[in-house]
């Protein structure tokens, strides 16, 4: 058997690695993995409703409605009623919850430079164009509906 990880496995641990050294760091924000990565997704999308924001992070509505709540305790994020629709909430970020921002990206860097180091700038740019063409590559597969004959396999 070979030894070696396939890629899958690899990237997978890659990312799990990249995550735990980040939560290292950024342990003294007082924030939660998943508060953290919902403030990082949210500043990207202000004026998202809660059911758009729950699709893009990957989880149920309701988990995101405790994570929000707790956010909204710290003065980090408000829901503001939407103009035309009183049961959908926008969420956006508070002025308050800028400058954790702000540190959560340094740490980001700060990890980042630590994966990367030896890596020469051009090895770099072309990780990130293989790692891109391939995420491309997975988005138009799964927009593409399996044969019968792979999604039977027993």
């Amino acid at each position: 058997m070979n030894s070696n990880p396939t890629l899958g496995f690899l990237l997978h641990d890659i990312a799990r690695l990249l995550r735990k050294r980040f939560e290292h760091r950024a342990r003294c924000l007082g924030l939660t993995r998943s508060q953290w990565q919902t403030l990082a997704y949210l500043s990207a999308n202000e004026g998202i409703h809660q059911g758009g924001l729950a699709e893009i992070l990957e989880v149920e509505p309701i988990t995101l409605a405790r994570i929000l709540d707790k956010l909204a305790e710290r003065g980090l994020i408000e829901r503001r009623q939407h103009p035309t629709d009183r049961r959908i909430w926008l969420l956006y970020m508070r002025d308050e919850a800028r400058p954790l921002l702000e540190t959560m990206r340094e740490i980001g860097d700060v990890t980042r430079g630590e994966a990367l180091d030896g890596i020469s700038t051009e090895q770099r740019d072309e990780l990130f164009q293989i790692l891109s063409l391939m995420k491309i590559n997975l988005v138009q597969a799964c927009r593409t509906p399996l044969a019968e004959n792979e999604t039977n396999h027993g």
